[in-house]
């Protein structure tokens, strides 16, 4: 039982096809485009942050004593009082420690003065000095915090191993500092642990003078600032990079969702244009294909077509090449019809051929029935619709009985019309009394006289004297007659073979004579009884033949060759007939 199979239209195939383009398209582009999303973030807030610790260093080494600054402040957080934002501060003490400081060393610069300066001031002055440059520090990091709008910005002490963060410099909007907990205060003077990624950030800060680092949500860098006796001094710029990737990741996904619809507008454009101008024509072509293989009409195939042939494109020339294919088998089918109808013709009249060369050859059997001193039975199986061999036996008068047995050259009608005018010859010359090496040469310089096709025709004919049993024959080149005696086997009689007839002018035959007694048996035949063939290419050979003549044993002259037949068609089996198969069989009563 047949399964019905699913039919898939080209159109829902190639909108398939469209479909997981635009997918696999759309995919592709988001990630990449996230990829290079996150590239161009990480590009430009490196940038940024580059520029933010450049102003950061800037701004604390514009004091000529920053490093004993630093110093100061790292061993002396916890005493100093700090106001975080000059701008935000409620109390304004800076302002009158400014006053204060400047009442007391007015030779100092806050702005200009070294080390040795500083160092040189009462430990009271010192601290007033190290509070103050720390407010206006902290309020210009503020300010540069504001300006590039970072989330933090902050410097840290840390050692050797980078495992801690000592807070120094904490630029925040009132009071807030980042830590390494995020949005988290962290005031001067606070140590906390750091996590693996900023302990790494951080020795490659110290090793490479700068590292970015990504940490979750936020963008971390880390900038040496200075190096003093065993620890670091470090920048760090903090962003916040959630909001603007989440924008960018918006932006993007709109931008592919716009794409996308760009995209299937673009395919069902496509798929129009494809079902207009490619799949109907193609379909308008393989309907009239169609149409011709029910109707056999090339006309209307051109009629159908007739626009799509105009065309100047493949689809044009596809239906061009249709019309013409159409066209052809047309003229192909009336050149079948005319063939057809000459070769019924052909097998009619070779038909009517067979049925004349049968009736030309003896065919009523038994074919004497008053005469019970012999018995004779023959058969000719063609090769073809007609053949080359022919037999003929008839009294010359009531004593005298004529057997002939041929073979002409070639087979079908060429062959069967020289057998016919052998035939008559041969049978017209043994009429007039004459003997058989008369009758063979006789006929032998008639054919020779006008055989233009020179064909040629070998030719066993005797001459049995019914009343005494003489045989005279004569043989021009034909098989061997076998004889059985009464009571005996049979065998072959090699006799002297003369030129076959028609084969040269002027040949002359000899004549040999047998006698026939009373239950002997005289059979002859044509090559195409030892040159049988089997599929194999074998041929049956005069031995098999022999031997199914003994298997016959004392059988009429019917029974020996219906044997003989079956013989033949048993070896043969399923091949071909290679030759026209001719045998006669004589038994003397």
């Amino acid at each position: 039982m047949k399964k019905n199979k699913i039919k898939i239209g080209i159109i829902p195939l190639v909108a398939v096809l469209f479909a997981i383009s635009i997918l696999v398209t759309g995919v592709s582009v988001y990630f990449s485009q996230r990829l290079s999303t996150d590239e161009n973030v990480r590009r430009q807030m490196e940038k940024l942050a580059a520029e933010v610790a450049a102003e950061t260093e800037m701004a604390i080494k514009e004091y000529p004593a920053y490093e004993w600054l630093i110093d100061y402040w790292y061993e002396h957080s916890g005493e100093l009082d700090i106001e975080y934002d000059m701008y935000f501060g409620e109390r304004n003490v800076t302002k009158r420690k400014l006053v204060e400081f400047t009442g007391r060393n007015p030779q100092i610069l806050m702005k200009y003065s070294g080390t040795e300066e500083i160092e040189a001031l009462p430990v009271y002055d010192q601290k007033l000095y190290a509070e103050i440059t720390y407010s206006w520090l902290i309020t210009h990091l503020n300010e540069i915090k504001r300006a590039y709008q970072v989330d933090f910005l902050f410097c840290v002490i840390t050692g050797e191993a980078c495992t801690s963060q000592f807070f120094l410099l904490s630029a925040a909007d009132k009071g807030s500092v980042r830590g390494t907990d995020y949005e988290q205060v962290y005031p001067l003077g606070v140590t906390v642990e750091v996590t693996g990624s900023q302990s790494e950030a951080m020795k490659k800060a110290r090793k490479n003078s700068r590292h970015l680092a990504a940490a979750g949500k936020y963008v971390d860098y880390y900038s040496l600032l200075c190096e003093i006796d065993d620890y670091t001094v470090l920048t760090g710029v903090t962003f916040n990079v959630s909001t603007m990737r989440n924008n960018v990741n918006t932006a993007t996904v709109h931008g592919l969702i716009f794409a996308l619809i760009h995209q299937i507008l673009l395919s069902a454009i496509c798929l129009a244009l494809i079902y207009f101008f490619v799949l109907r024509p193609v379909k308008n072509v393989q309907r009239s294909i169609q149409d011709y293989k029910d109707t056999k009409n090339s006309e209307d195939v051109k009629s159908h077509l007739s626009k799509a042939v105009l065309l100047h494109n493949e689809l044009g020339q596809l239906s061009r090449d249709v019309v013409s294919m159409t066209e052809e088998i047309d003229e192909h089918v009336k050149s079948i019809e005319n063939i057809t109808a000459e070769k019924e013709r052909i097998v009619a009249e070779l038909g009517l051929a067979a049925r004349i060369q049968t009736a030309m050859l003896p065919g009523k059997f038994p074919a004497f029935p008053d005469r019970t001193d012999f018995d004779v039975f023959a058969s000719m199986d063609p090769a073809k619709e007609v053949g080359g061999d022919f037999y003929d036996f008839f009294l010359i008068d009531d004593d005298h009985l004529c057997l002939t047995i041929a073979d002409v050259s070639g087979k079908g009608i060429p062959a069967a019309l020289f057998m016919m005018a052998s035939k008559i010859i041969l049978a017209n010359n043994a009429m007039m009394g004459k003997s058989p090496a008369e009758i063979l040469s006789n006929t032998n310089a008639a054919i020779c006289s006008n055989n233009s096709a020179e064909m040629f025709v070998t030719v066993w004919l005797g001459i049995l004297e019914l009343s005494t049993g003489k045989l005279t024959a004569a043989n021009a080149g034909h098989e061997y007659p076998v004889i059985r005696r009464a009571g005996g086997k049979f065998e072959l009689i090699k006799d002297k073979h003369g030129f076959v007839i028609g084969g040269m002018t002027g040949s002359k035959y000899k004549e040999y004579e047998l006698v026939l007694g009373r239950g002997d048996t005289l059979f002859l035949y044509t090559d195409g009884l030892p040159e049988a063939t089997d599929s194999a290419g074998n041929m049956f050979g005069t031995s098999r033949m022999l031997d199914a003549l003994n298997e016959a044993e004392d059988s009429s002259s019917e029974a020996v060759i219906q044997h003989m037949r079956s013989v033949v068609n048993d070896f043969a089996a399923s091949a071909e007939q290679f030759d026209d198969l001719t045998m006669m069989c004589v038994k003397v009563g």
